[in-house]
């Protein structure tokens, strides 16, 4: 091992040391794509220049070690956290088996090679085992530049990472916890190391074992629970961000009490917060954001202030044993990845493409062999050659990536991205009024968006044009100024206006032309001052003026805490226009949250609804229940709990799937549903709002209640108190009043 002298570094004060930190994460990404290098291996290489070994500018002080750390955590935490569960449920035997080739092949490989070749001890052989069997997604970036995201071979790929990954660390856990109990075993009983791995190896794995199945079981019982009742009180951004990464350090220093790595528990952590956290919500865009910022390249700039480059030059050996390993790694990830490809009938671009996808060692692989570092497995030679062959596998994973994704294109000639959008006439319009509920209705509208499209939202404010406009419009722009942060911080852009008009319909179908939308997000609160009635005073106008889509929502609690949909649909509802584009949203919106949606309708709906899903969103969850008739809507309202969503599928009077039921939707809705998550949805529907040309067909005015419901309703009320009894129409419902339309 090459020595240096102790020279002081360069730099010492902490605010010039942060600089350059700084610094080397602004320009090492610059350099790096120019290149053609991931820009991971610019952050190591910047910290190899930068350190003690190299032009010893930085010493490796605290801050490397606090930050580094965090860093390390924060990289399995979003391992778990972007990891796509329901494609793994959903193909599971597939992702096994490809995940447990792509793990154990070169892990055995590599765990041969370096005993009978290289003559490392066991479980040094064990830690490279385990470093060549998981891998890290670095070709990832170039499935999204061609539009392969869904395609099988890509989406078999991930998962089988990341089961790899969850293989390789419970390995790592286990070498761990093995070397740590046996230490503690022989100092206790004064016997030597052999004596106590002998006694001790039987016990070691029953213990460890059942650590891990209490720790597992007890995370999934107690943090989603905990991540509910947290995320339904507080939607203040700030604490959401500081409650998300409690549960990390926790989850992570709870496994260290217990004898296995914090990595371990983060990973774990992130796993269970999956579908607590949208992947296009603004919380999950801050977790990335402050990750990929800071405290990743921190942690990546310290690993390369820990390589000696001494060694490197010193000994030829090691550039000899690096590709030699590198080569025996990625020799086993493509025998895995072309067994697989045989063995689940794919095509040899399918094989290229997962073995491209999986050969790479990055994050995952850094991550190990600092844990090796801490319990002084990894000497200096060990951990230049993970890094050069970091270098080396993500060359080799980029090259073979992209050809891949080149020739399925070409096979396929699928560009499907520029023929979907071209037709694609998505732009949804927020109509906004009560700061309360504002926030809600834009979470909802990035969920359901297209996110491929990147088309901005239109939030709208009208007010009347009276005495007390120039007061109300001054609260509608500092109400559209905060709506306009809160997607920014989704990296949504917001177009917003605030309209004066003498009729608020009148107003909002004028801006909703004028924006060329194609679809109104609307809420429903509970201000029963505004107006008695449920649809309030110019709902109707709008949605019988209007034949375009129009959500009418009410959450009562956050988006990210519901656990089921319930869906119900009319009959006749697949022969709407606007069919498909109800559809469309419902399941991006499931799909986003992770939750189940259940259908309520008729066999005949069920078809198109389910050949849809199954084509457009094979990860979507769908159930179908029978419900022949519109009149057992108020049946359902047993069932809703709080954390469902309830949407109800309605039709404009004169359409296809309109029945005089609707007209009683109001008031069973009031009645029954009250204090429920609600989404009423009016769709795209056939012919062309008559409000310009007079009609002695069709009335320009529409009263909500018609003279013969409310002859009825006061029959009911008479007999009820000749009876004598105070018992009302609808049971009961406490703590929500009722819910009218806003805007």
């Amino acid at each position: 091992m090459a020595t240096f002298p102790i020279i002081p570094p360069l730099i010492r004060d902490p605010t010039l040391t942060f600089f350059v930190v700084l610094l080397i994460i602004l320009f090492a990404p610059i350099v790096m794509s120019k290149l053609r290098i991931p820009h991971i291996i610019g952050m190591v290489l910047a910290g190899i220049a930068i350190g003690p070994h190299g032009l010893n500018v930085l010493q490796r002080d605290a801050s490397f070690e606090i930050f580094g750390q965090v860093g390390l955590l924060y990289i399995m935490f979003l391992a778990g956290l972007e990891m796509d569960m329901e494609s793994v449920k959903r193909s599971t035997r597939s992702f096994l088996v490809f995940g447990i080739l792509t793990c154990m092949v070169p892990f055995w490989l590599t765990y041969a090679v370096s005993v009978s070749l290289f003559g490392y001890g066991h479980a040094m052989s064990f830690l490279l085992g385990c470093i060549m069997a998981s891998n890290t997604l670095i070709a990832y970036p170039i499935i999204g530049r061609y539009g392969l995201q869904k395609h099988p071979s890509v989406a078999l790929s991930v998962g089988s990472s990341m089961i790899s990954l969850f293989l390789a660390l419970v390995m790592l856990a286990a070498l761990v916890s093995r070397a740590d109990g046996v230490a503690q075993m022989a100092q206790h009983t004064g016997l030597g190391t052999t004596a106590g791995d002998g006694m001790s190896m039987a016990l070691f794995w029953v213990l460890f074992l059942v650590k891990l199945a209490a720790f597992i079981a007890g995370s999934v019982l107690f943090i989603p629970r905990l991540t509910r009742y947290f995320l339904r009180r507080y939607s203040d951004a700030v604490m959401q961000y500081v409650f998300v990464m409690a549960v990390m350090f926790f989850s992570a220093a709870l496994t260290v009490l217990i004898d296995l790595e914090g990595i371990v528990g983060a990973f774990i952590s992130g796993l269970i917060l999956n579908r607590y956290i949208p992947k296009v919500s603004p919380l999950m865009n801050r977790i990335e954001f402050i990750g990929n910022a800071l405290f990743i390249p921190y942690f990546l700039i310290g690993v390369g202030m820990l390589i000696n480059v001494g060694a490197v030059f010193n000994g030829g050996n090691v550039v000899w044993v690096v590709l030699l390993i590198a080569f025996i790694g990625t020799f086993g990830k493509a025998v895995a990845a072309y067994a697989s490809s045989l063995l689940f009938r794919l095509s040899q671009r399918d094989g290229n493409m997962m073995f491209g996808l999986t050969s790479a060692h990055a994050a995952g692989a850094i991550a190990m062999v600092m844990v090796g570092v801490r319990l002084n497995m990894v000497n200096d030679n060990m951990l230049n050659g993970v890094v050069l062959m970091i270098l080396v596998t993500c060359i080799v994973s980029t090259l073979v990536t992209e050809h891949a994704a080149q020739a399925i294109v070409l096979s396929e000639k699928a560009h499907p991205v520029a023929t979907k959008h071209k037709a694609d006439d998505e732009k949804i319009l927020l109509c906004v009024k009560y700061p309360e509920i504002a926030p809600q209705l834009v979470s909802l509208s990035i969920l359901i968006r297209n996110q491929s499209l990147n088309r901005g939202l239109v939030a709208l404010n009208v007010v009347y044009d009276d005495d007390q406009a120039p007061a109300l419009r001054e609260q509608g722009l500092q109400l559209l100024e905060k709506l306009q942060q809160q997607a920014s911080a989704s990296d949504v852009r917001m177009q917003t206006q605030v309209r004066l008009a003498s009729n608020i319909a009148n107003g909002i179908k004028h801006a909703f032309r004028e924006f060329a939308c194609s679809e109104i997000v609307m809420g429903m609160h509970v201000h029963t001052d505004v107006t008695p009635k449920f649809w309030g005073e110019f709902i109707q106008s709008l949605y019988n003026g209007l034949n375009r889509q129009i959500f009418l929502v009410r959450f009562v609690q956050p988006l990210a805490t519901l656990r089921r949909i319930r869906v119900a649909v009319p009959s006749r509802a697949e022969m709407e226009l606007g069919f498909y584009r109800w559809l469309e949203r419902l399941c991006r919106l499931a799909g986003q949250l992770d939750c189940r949606i259940q259908f309520h309708g008729r066999k005949d709906s069920f078809k198109y609804i389910d050949e849809y899903i199954k084509s457009h969103h094979s990860s979507v969850r769908a159930e179908y229940t029978d419900m022949e008739h519109w009149n057992e809507l108020p049946t359902l309202a047993a069932d809703i709990a709080q954390d469902h969503l309830f949407v109800v599928v309605t039709a404009r009077k004169g359409t296809i799937s309109y029945k005089n039921a609707h007209d009683r939707l109001a008031d069973e809705l009031q009645h029954h549903f009250s204090g429920k998550n609600l989404m009423i949805i009016f769709p795209d529907q056939y012919g062309s709002p008559k409000e310009d040309g007079m009609s002695f067909t069709e009335a320009q005015h529409k009263e909500e209640n018609s003279i013969y419901s409310t002859i009825l309703h006061w029959i009911h009320k008479k007999r009820g108190s000749e009876r004598g009894t105070t018992r009302s129409l609808s049971p009961p419902f406490k703590g929500r009043g009722r819910g009218g339309v806003c805007i």
